[in-house]
């Protein structure tokens, strides 16, 4: 299962009633965090999470709404007693910003890992697949898919065939690789064929492009900025960089995804339900974000 929790929806400025931009994805006692805008410590707070399981930050880009909470939050992790290292990936420089960042929280208790992602190839990090990809934006920003990958179906046939022990099985279901009486078993000893997994996609500061679709084809949940839902604002999105409602839901449609979750709302936007219907008549599963917003994705039956 995969549980997703939108910690803040709000674009460009902090609002009394809209946290900056953050998105927490979580599986058994770990967590992944997208983006980190100003803020985002208290809005796990508010959220009810806690930041100590989170092992890896992935930053889309280095604009201020998406990366300047991060001083805050690598403070929190350490007020919680967090020792273990942490991860945080991004476009090339993310090094020196983090660096640079972190000159505000010295002496942390546990060591920071930078991974810059020059050329956006997949990637393992303990349970999750991450998949960075290029969108387009004013700077080098990065769309995410998370995906949670499923084994093949247990055949008990296929282990008793195979001589693998029954007081193996459940471990090999769960490990993958078992070793037991010197012998080493692999899980494709007693399976079969691959069954459909878990995905989210998470885009958001871009303008639509044909890589977002790729990338976020069949997603379970598709979550994409919508600045704007006025169509008269198309000009303004164009030249900074961003998506309407309705350019969002087209996204959705093309990449065949389960439910699209609009996200980083202007300021301006004082009521982003207002303009759901624009999306709603070209993808109908669609739904505005709000902060706190949260999902428990399981694997499809069978």
């Amino acid at each position: 299962m995969l549980e997703v929790t939108l910690l803040g929806c709000g674009g460009m400025l902090p609002m009394k009633n809209r946290w900056l931009t953050s998105c927490l994805v979580s599986c058994q006692g770990h967590s992944l965090l997208i983006d980190c805008g100003e803020g985002t410590q208290i809005a796990f707070k508010c959220a009810g999470r806690k930041v100590r399981p989170v092992d890896i930050i992935c930053i889309t880009h280095f604009h201020a709404d998406h990366i300047s909470g991060l001083p805050g939050f690598l403070l929190s992790l350490g007020n919680e007693g967090r020792t273990e290292p942490i991860t945080i990936a991004g476009p090339p420089g993310i090094e020196k910003i983090v660096r640079s960042l972190c000159i505000i929280a010295p002496n942390l208790p546990f060591e920071i890992n930078c991974m810059e992602i020059a050329d956006p190839q997949p990637f393992r990090y303990g349970d999750f697949k991450i998949s960075p990809f290029e969108v387009r934006h004013s700077i080098r920003c990065f769309g995410y898919s998370v995906e949670l990958e499923r084994k093949g179906r247990f055949i008990p046939e296929k282990a008793r065939v195979n001589d693998v022990p029954m007081c193996i099985w459940s471990k090999l279901q769960k490990y993958g690789e078992v070793e037991y009486n010197g012998r080493r078993y692999n899980y494709s000893e007693v399976s079969e064929g691959s069954r459909k997994g878990i995905k989210l996609t998470y885009c958001t500061d871009t303008r639509p492009v044909k890589n977002i679709i790729t990338h976020a084809e069949n997603s379970d949940l598709f979550i994409c900025e919508g600045l704007y839902y006025d169509p008269e604002k198309i000009s303004r999105a164009v030249k900074t960089g961003h998506m309407l409602y309705s350019e969002a839901a087209r996204l959705a449609k093309e990449s065949a995804v389960k439910q699209l979750w609009l996200t980083h709302f202007s300021p301006a936007v004082k009521d982003p339900e207002e303009g759901i219907e624009q999306a709603r008549s070209i993808f109908p599963q669609s739904f505005c974000g709000t902060d706190g917003k949260s999902v428990d994705i399981d694997y499809p039956e069978d």
